[in-house]
């Protein structure tokens, strides 16, 4: 996984609010068997309308998602996370998040900036008017910015996930932040218990 400090880009305003993870990525997606190419499933039935916003030029390339509130509710298909990854986007910012959506997402390395709804209302309004806009989203400071339009507000992140997402860190590459506990505690064991080899 790689640190993530400070995503800036340009924004895709999607002005939708209770948005599913079957709305994310919809559930046949998840007979693949492979862990990559699910950013062509990203808001597939969605994508069907010509209008619907990840289909408007002005937006390609944009690295930071901005949605309405209770984004990524429903089941806890990990998929969601990589569809969105894998799309190009590093940032979410949103009113409110799914719990499971929200944990997949700090295991995945996708930042989740939950901010207060009036914000997040006038940044989608803000980035609706100039699709220019730029997003600052900062982990280590914990501030999402969008300093041409005069907008800034704080976003709230357990200490664990700041330190995950700076950095850059799986749930291997913590476990093995513990390798020489791990190895004296396997020798302590009794023989007769399995071991790891």
């Amino acid at each position: 996984m790689e640190p993530v400090r400070i995503v800036e880009s340009r924004a895709l305003p999607l002005d939708r609010s209770d948005v599913d993870t079957d709305q994310i990525i919809p559930s046949h997606w998840l007979k693949r068997v492979e862990r990559t190419g699910f950013e062509v499933g990203l808001f597939s039935s969605w994508r069907e309308d010509p209008s619907f916003v990840l289909n408007d030029e002005r937006y390609a390339g944009a690295e930071v998602l901005v949605a309405g509130p209770n984004f990524g509710t429903g089941s806890s298909r990990e998929h969601a996370v990589w569809a969105i990854q894998q799309f190009g986007f590093k940032a979410v910012v949103a009113p409110r998040f799914g719990d499971i959506f929200r944990n997949n997402s700090a295991k995945c390395g996708l930042v989740t900036a939950a901010v207060d709804a009036d914000f997040g209302r006038a940044l989608l309004d803000a980035i609706l008017a100039d699709h220019t806009l730029v997003v600052r989203v900062d982990v280590e400071n914990l501030t999402v910015e969008a300093p041409a339009a005069g907008l800034t507000a704080p976003f709230p992140l357990a200490d664990a996930v700041q330190e995950r997402l700076l950095g850059g860190l799986d749930d291997i590459a913590i476990t093995l932040r513990h390798a020489e506990a791990i190895a004296a505690f396997e020798q302590t064991r009794p023989t007769w218990l399995p071991v790891t080899a």
